[in-house]
């Protein structure tokens, strides 16, 4: 049997945290109408048999009608497909849901709080959705397989070996556990890091997220194309996602002005299907204003600038003068050395720094 993996797609994400420009998170939600779609158009050309969604398919906050009834017509289109959906924390089935109110198409299964068994002539598919935002025991430890000598196939949302109390919260299981329990295939979704090739013949898989949500889901993002029959297994990943998301480490040190760092992330080369995070490193010798810094950068692929460098000033060495200067390198260490400053305070501060010697020039 021939089969497709995928997780955490979340549809009508506000990606609220992945630009300051506005545009970033609708150009995003169109890119995930468009993975879709190639989604939709493999299985068709392949004529492939089984859709595994592991959780998240949708934000429940944020997730329109209108993206709903997209997704299903896409569905329709592959009408001898079976879709099997595992609701995660992210997309549970409750009162509200789309999952509970929503008319699905035919070819669709959606599955609730209590391990079921759906039978087809090929496979038995086990699946076990979220019914709260919040999951801390599915049951699998009493569950057993009914038929060991077809196809099994376990599709659910959660962490495997999840051992901190955050963990624990999206439905932790036992590694270990899962594979005494005998299933062919656990299609697995919540972690957003593709985990498929680790070990020889790994049948517990993360996808990963169908499509990257922002810089902390770095490389490529897309679906696990699967063949299945008892006792073997062969599995493919296919990369869906055409932007990919990079980070540039910006040493600045050498840099003695604004003007010069603008020339500096002008110049650098950058493709045209990547979105750019820039973290500045290093000493700095000026004052730096990212949102200023922002306004100048031609190429629209950088979306995000970041200042971790550390002031280049030396105030151990200025508080000896006999000036001005000294006296406020001598005030502001004071400052800096305050117990119990929090970074907070204490990047204020630096910046008032540079902000006071540049007057003091």
């Amino acid at each position: 049997m021939k089969f497709i993996h995928i997780a955490d797609m979340h549809l009508d994400s506000p990606f609220v945290n992945l630009s300051d420009k506005d545009i970033m998170g609708d150009l995003r939600r169109l890119e995930q109408r468009k993975v879709l779609k190639k989604i939709i158009e493999y299985i068709k050309e392949n004529k492939i048999e089984y859709l595994f969604i592991s959780g998240d398919l949708y934000e429940h906050q944020y997730v329109k009608q209108s993206t709903i009834e997209y997704l299903n017509n896409l569905f329709k289109e592959i009408a001898d497909t079976k879709i099997f959906i595992s609701p995660g924390n992210h997309d549970p089935y409750i009162k509200n849901s789309y999952y509970n109110k929503f008319e699905w198409n035919k070819n669709v299964k959606i599955f609730k709080s209590k391990i079921e068994k759906v039978e087809t002539e090929e496979a038995d598919i086990y699946g076990f959705g979220f019914n709260d935002f919040y999951c801390t025991n599915c049951g699998i430890e009493n569950f057993e397989i009914e038929n060991k000598n077809k196809i099994n196939i376990f599709n659910i949302h959660g962490t495997i070996d999840g051992a901190s109390i955050e963990e624990k919260q999206y439905n932790s299981m036992s590694k270990k556990m899962l594979k005494e329990k005998g299933f062919d295939y656990i299609a697995l979704g919540h972690i957003h890091k593709l985990d498929y090739n680790a070990e020889i013949n790994q049948n517990i898989v993360y996808p990963g997220s169908t499509l990257s949500l922002g810089f902390d889901e770095l490389g490529e993002h897309g679906m696990i194309v699967g063949e299945i029959e008892k006792g073997t297994i062969k599995l493919n990943f296919i990369p869906l996602d055409e932007e990919e998301f990079k980070i540039i480490n910006l040493d600045i040190s050498e840099l003695n002005s604004k003007e010069e760092l603008i020339e500096k992330i002008n110049s650098l080369e950058i493709k045209n299907n990547e979105y750019i995070k820039i973290i500045l490193e290093g000493k700095r010798n000026f004052e730096i204003n990212i949102y200023e810094i922002l306004k100048f950068i031609i190429n629209d692929r950088i979306i995000k600038i970041k200042d971790f460098t550390k002031l280049a000033i030396d105030l151990d060495k200025i508080k000896n003068e006999n000036t001005l200067k000294g006296l406020f390198a001598q005030e502001m260490l004071n400052k800096l050395n305050s117990e119990n400053i929090t970074d907070e305070e204490k990047e204020i501060i630096e910046k008032a720094i540079e902000i006071g010697f540049e007057a003091l020039e």
